[in-house]
């Protein structure tokens, strides 16, 4: 009995520890497992380190700025820039803020700020004011309009209005009719200043005149039998015309002696041959105001 009773403890035990053993298989597993995930947090952290890395480069990329104060026309602009950009950047950013192009800018810090230096290098700082002074494109054309288009913008601003022959100014010396002596004139054709004065017309009082064209001393002679009056051509400010209603191979035409319209001195009974002859010699083709 005792050896079968010791033959039945030693294979129980060997059958307690085989089970015991089992679960040691699993625990093995289990760490493989936790030993792979402890692998694959450390390489994901390795990442997540690696991209912060980068962030971290791009931050030291960033330039340092400068807030500026850009003063153009009466017109005030804020403008933040890289301290590092040259004035040439500068006028780039002035361009985009004002549309003034830089090749039309003037623009003044302590000076003429020259364009290829930085902001950094003129030192300057928050807060200064840079001047500029330019124009654009739109104001230098309005500047630099020929006499030529704007007589044709008052001729068309003056046909909205009455007639100037039908204006009871101008009637009671039209009505007159065309004087005896005038010189012959051709509707339709442009011809040069004859040699001579021309004469035969009237004025604003109803009395003859005649105009002289000294072109080389730029003066216009206007004479009456009372006197001549010597006119520096220069100081013409306009030229006015009109054709004369029923006789449209004739004008009344005006020259404008003084900064307004009273100072308008009449002619009528000008050959519309010499009209435009007339105002080119006078305001001169390719003058400006």
């Amino acid at each position: 009995m005792a050896t079968q009773d010791g033959s039945e403890e030693v294979i129980m035990e060997t059958e307690v520890k085989s089970k015991e053993a089992e679960p040691l298989g699993e625990d093995a597993e289990k760490g493989d497992t936790e030993t792979t995930s402890h692998t694959d947090a450390e390489n994901a952290t390795t990442q997540d380190s690696s991209i912060s890395n980068g962030d971290d480069a791009d931050d030291d990329d960033k330039r340092e700025m400068v807030d500026l104060k850009i003063i153009w026309n009466k017109n005030k602009y804020d403008l933040k820039i890289p301290v590092d950009n040259t004035g040439a950047k500068l006028k780039e950013s002035i361009h985009s803020l004002t549309g003034l192009p830089p090749a039309m800018q003037k623009v003044m810090y302590k000076g003429l700020l020259p364009e290829d230096k930085t902001l950094r290098e003129i030192k300057i700082t928050n807060g200064a004011k840079i001047m500029v002074v330019g124009s654009t494109i739109n104001d230098v054309l309005a500047v630099n309009t020929p006499k030529e288009v704007i007589q044709q913008e008052v001729k068309a601003e003056e046909n909205k209005k009455e007639p100037l022959c039908r204006q009871k100014q101008h009637r009671k010396v039209l009505d007159k009719g065309k004087p005896d002596d005038i010189m012959t004139a051709v509707k339709g054709t442009k011809e040069r200043l004859p040699t001579v004065p021309l004469s035969g017309m009237f004025n604003k009082s109803g009395g003859k005149v005649r105009l002289t064209f000294k072109l080389e001393q730029d003066q216009l002679w206007i004479g009456t039998k009372e006197r001549t009056e010597k006119v520096p051509m220069g100081s013409i400010k306009n030229v006015v015309s009109e054709p004369i209603e029923g006789h449209e191979d004739y004008h009344m035409m005006a020259f404008q002696l003084g900064p307004t319209e009273a100072s308008q001195y009449w002619v009528y009974w000008v050959p519309a041959q010499f009209v435009d002859a007339i105002k080119d010699t006078v305001l001169g083709k390719w003058q400006y105001f």
